[in-house]
């Protein structure tokens, strides 16, 4: 009966973590969506340019979606943490090398976002701006857009390890598997695309493909996986 409580408080936990991750994601790339960049190749008017110090109006307008985004990045690994718990005890190696990858994922991401938010406005209110120009967002080939693309390859692949761990049998499992697989493939396609036409000049072009892939593939697998958790909490 203790097994049975914890397990259904477990899943109760996993549930609620999984809505959150869905919520969140949702939240964070719409107003991404909302905040097109001023610099490097799609920008078309009133482009920032190097050394990007005129941007001091431009805060906190272009950083609100980097807020939700670094809440975002511990409910993602929260929610990994939670299906490596209810993974078999033979599939587990895979689910854990999922939560090793996803731990990059968040550390990268979440320090990557809070230098943003914490460390670009108040220095260049302090004028002090050396160094600005390789940490700005607004830099189309700078740490910040690295970083990002790291994060999010970190994460679609932490995604990839799980495909081993779901049946291939049951519906709902089948259908996260297939959304694994499908965004883990378009993740190697466009990065290819992007190398062979741009090579490194690709500036953020992957890293907005990046990222829409991945977000999407994170709102379909949070929304499945609170249907997944909530089965097994009944």
């Amino acid at each position: 009966m203790e097994n049975l409580s914890h397990h259904k408080v477990a899943a109760k936990f996993g549930f609620y973590i999984s809505v959150i991750t869905a919520i969140l994601t949702f939240i964070t790339f719409s107003i991404a969506i909302c905040t097109p960049p001023l610099s490097g190749p799609f920008c078309t008017a009133d482009c920032f340019q190097y050394p990007y110090h005129d941007i001091l109006n431009r805060f906190p307008r272009d950083y609100y979606w980097m807020f939700p985004a670094i809440t975002l990045t511990f409910s993602y690994l929260i929610m990994m943490i939670c299906i490596h718990h209810f993974t078999s005890n033979e599939k587990k190696i895979y689910s854990l090398i999922g939560i090793s990858f996803a731990i990059m994922s968040t550390l990268i991401l979440s320090v990557d976002y809070f230098v943003q938010v914490s460390f670009i406005q108040p220095s260049l209110l302090a004028g002090e701006t050396e160094g600005i120009a390789v940490l700005s967002q607004y830099n189309p080939h700078g740490v910040f857009i690295i970083l990002e693309e790291l994060g999010f390859i970190t994460m679609n692949v932490s995604f990839f390890c799980l495909v081993p761990v779901l049946s291939n049998s049951d519906k709902l499992e089948k259908k996260i598997r297939w959304t694994f697989i499908i965004s883990f493939l378009l993740m190697l396609l466009s990065l290819i695309i992007v190398l062979v036409v741009h090579g490194i000049r690709r500036e953020y072009r992957f890293e907005i493909i990046i990222i829409s892939i991945t977000w999407i593939e994170l709102i379909i697998t949070s929304v499945c996986f609170s249907i997944y958790f909530n089965k097994l909490k009944a």
